[in-house]
C-alpha cells in the first residue's frame, strides 16, 4: 500500500526518527480520512531517516518494514485516550520557562521537543511542570508544517502530542524513548493559532513508563489526544 519514509528534519535522536511523527505518518495510512479513528503504533525499531520503507496492511495489521524487520506496526485501537485535563495558556507559557530540557535534553536535536532546533524547523514544543504530575506548553503551528488547507499535518500532530508525555514521566532521571502511541485526532490544528498541550504521567513499573497527552486548540476545544508506553534504554545505543 505504498512506503512510509521519515525525513531526516523529523528526527528523534540525531540518526533516528521522531516517534510521534513517525507513528502519525503510519497511522495515516491506516486511517484517511477527519476525524481519524484512535489508532494504536508500536514501534519495533528505531525508525531510519531518509529510508523508504515497504508498507504492508494485512488481518487489520499495517506495518512498516526495513530489511528483514518491522520498524512500526499500527491498528485501530481497542479504545479512546483519556482526556488530560486542561491548563490555561497563561499557565503554559509559565511553564515553558522551567522546561527542565533547558537545563539537560537527552535530544535537543528533537523534532517536537528539542531545544536545538530553530523556530521554523521543529515544533519547539518546551513542556514544563504545572503540578499534580502533569506539564503544559504552549504551541502554534507554523506554515512550514501546514498543509494546503492551513492546517498542521497528521504526522505533525502527533509530534505535537509525543514528547509533553515523556516530559510528564522520568526524562529528567533516565533515558527513555516511545514504545507504543495510541492516538485520537478529532481535527487537525490551524496554522498559526496558539494551542496548549498537556501532559500526565500514569505510572511505571520496571524499563516502562505509561503518560499521556491532549492538545487543546484556542477555545479550548480537544484536537487531540493521546496515551503512550515508554521503554528506558541504555544511552550508548544512541548518539
Amino acid at each position: 500500500m505504498g512506503e512510509l519514509l521519515v525525513p531526516r528534519r523529523y528526527c528523534g535522536p540525531p540518526s533516528t526518527g521522531n516517534g510521534g511523527w513517525t507513528s502519525g505518518a503510519l497511522a495515516a495510512l491506516v486511517g484517511a480520512h477527519e476525524p481519524w479513528p484512535a489508532i494504536t503504533v508500536s514501534l519495533r525499531r528505531p525508525p531510519p531517516l531518509d529510508v523508504p520503507m515497504p508498507v504492508t496492511t494485512q488481518d487489520g495489521v499495517t506495518e512498516a518494514v526495513h530489511g528483514e524487520h518491522v520498524v512500526a506496526r499500527a491498528s485501530l485501537a481497542d479504545a479512546d485516550p483519556g482526556i488530560v485535563d486542561p491548563v490555561s495558556a497563561e499557565e503554559a507559557r509559565a511553564a515553558e520557562a522551567v522546561y527542565a530540557g533547558h537545563s539537560f535534553h537527552p535530544f535537543p536535536t528533537c523534532f517536537s521537543c528539542g531545544v536545538g532546533r530553530a523556530a521554523g524547523d521543529g515544533l519547539r514544543i518546551f513542556p514544563g511542570q504545572v503540578g499534580d504530575g502533569r506539564t503544559a506548553a504552549t504551541w502554534t503551528p507554523d506554515e512550514s508544517v501546514g498543509d494546503a488547507d492551513g492546517r498542521a499535518t497528521l504526522p505533525v500532530t502527533w509530534a505535537a502530542l509525543d514528547c509533553v508525555g515523556g516530559w510528564a514521566g522520568d526524562l529528567e532521571e533516565r533515558l527513555m524513548v516511545l514504545a507504543t502511541m495510541t492516538a485520537c485526532v478529532d481535527a487537525l490544528p490551524a496554522v498559526g493559532e496558539e494551542h496548549v498541550v498537556v501532559g500526565a504521567t500514569r505510572g511505571s513499573e520496571g524499563r516502562r513508563t505509561w503518560t499521556s497527552s491532549t492538545l487543546y486548540d484556542s477555545d479550548g476545544r480537544v484536537v487531540g489526544r493521546a496515551e503512550h508506553t515508554w521503554v528506558a534504554v541504555n544511552p550508548s545505543d544512541f548518539d
